[in-house]
Parts: C-alpha cells; structure tokens; sequence
C-alpha cells in the first residue's frame, strides 16, 4: 500500500476473495484473474500483519469439492443434511460435536470442485462454494476460516446457509471493522 502512496489505509480486510494466482502449468485451469493475481504476488509487498497495518482474510469452509478422476475422503467439522428440492448434499456447523465426518461427492461438489481448480489447482478442497478456502488465506495476514459460510447471499439464508454478511457471520468477523 505504501508504494501507492496510501500509507495512512491501516487494515485490509477480505471476505472469500482469492488472494494467490493458481499454479501454470496445470491442464485445464485457466487463470480466471487474468494475470491480476499473479502481478500483485510479482510486484506488491507481501502481507505482514502489525498493530499499524493490519490484513484480515476470511474464508467460508461451506462446501468440499470433488475431483472427476475419482473420490476423496473428505473430513470436515460439518454435518450433512439434504436439499430436497435439488437432491444434494448440503453441509451445516456441526455445533453438537464439531467431529470430523466423511460426506459424499455429489454433481454440486463435483461441479463446484471445478471451480476451485481454477483458483486453486485443486478440485478436492474446502472452500465457500466460490473460492477455495487456501485462495482466501493470504500469507503474512491474520486469517480465519469460518465453518458453514457461503460465499454469495443469494440462495442463501441466515440459519442453513449463512453468507459472510448474514449476522451470525457478521459478529465473528465485523470488530476488525470497528476496531481497527
């Protein structure tokens, strides 16, 4: 920030946003940043988290995605339940045990995973539905990844899908904002 000169911005804060280009090289992954990710990594200085400049990145742990070569075995503090109207596997905060459970791949996982590869070179990670959980962690910076966070508002709602705004969310991250 300083190279701009914004020395007076004191905390970056980030919900789901990617923060690293994905790997070149691999098949079937397109830089969907175009090259943006990959300037700022070249020519901006890295994160470092101080009491005068401060990074906060969240990531939402809210779906796991799947590869199309084959199954993974996929653990995660989350409990799956159904969505009757779209037939797939869903998965909610497992307040109860916070154990760890295997879920099985659907087309959404699979479909989603595709997703994640193109930020990440990798389909069977966790992520918010959008952005894969590794994208939005930014080295040098505070990050926290929040269990059963999508990434979008739409489609969600505050109890089953809540997003990075919905108020349950909202208080776990929000006095980084009002306490800068």
């Amino acid at each position: 920030m300083e190279e701009f000169e914004l020395s007076h911005i004191s905390l970056l804060l980030t919900l789901g946003s990617p923060h690293m280009p994905p790997p070149a090289g691999l098949p079937g992954v397109i830089d969907q940043t175009r090259g943006l990710l990959d300037y700022v990594e070249k020519n901006c200085a890295p994160a470092v988290y101080t009491p005068q400049r401060k990074y906060v990145c969240i990531a939402g742990r809210y779906i796991h995605g799947a590869t199309l070569a084959g199954n993974s075995d996929v653990t995660s503090g989350m409990t799956p339940t159904i969505d009757k109207d779209q037939g797939m596997a869903e998965s909610v905060p497992n307040v109860n045990n916070n154990k760890s459970i295997s879920l099985t791949p659907t087309l959404r996982a699979y479909f989603i995973g595709q997703g994640y590869k193109q930020l990440c070179g990798q389909a069977d990670v966790w992520g918010d539905g959008v952005v894969p959980e590794m994208s939005a962690h930014l080295e040098g910076a505070l990050n926290m990844s929040l269990d059963g966070v999508c990434h979008s508002p739409i489609g969600s709602d505050d109890r089953m899908r809540p997003w990075y705004g919905s108020p349950s969310v909202l208080e776990k991250w929000v006095h980084h904002l009002l306490n800068p």
